[in-house]
């Protein structure tokens, strides 16, 4: 699993987002990838002022306030799913 936090120097709800990712990164073993919107333009346009964006592989979970409880849910569920992914496949190659 990847957060990617698209960011931008001077941005407080970025700086605050992070410091709520950090318990998270470590409990589900999950890698922050941070982008700072303002070193490439076509992310400048897309974001304009809408930062700090948190996604969960590619997927959009967070703009501006990242609610923690809902987080940890998708990443539990995550979890899960990749999991019961891997054990079904498993189950399948000892077939």
């Amino acid at each position: 699993m990847e957060l990617t936090l698209y960011t931008r120097g001077g941005c407080h709800l970025c700086d605050e987002m992070k410091a709520q990712l950090e318990p998270l990164l470590g409990e589900f073993g999950v890698e922050l990838r941070e982008v700072d919107v303002d070193t490439d333009a076509m992310l400048a346009g897309r974001f304009g002022e809408e930062v700090p964006v948190l996604l969960l592989d590619g997927r959009k979970v967070a703009k501006h306030r990242l609610d923690i409880k809902q987080l940890r849910r998708r990443l539990q569920e995550e979890t899960a799913h990749r999991r019961g992914a891997a054990d079904a496949e498993k189950a399948q190659g000892a077939r």
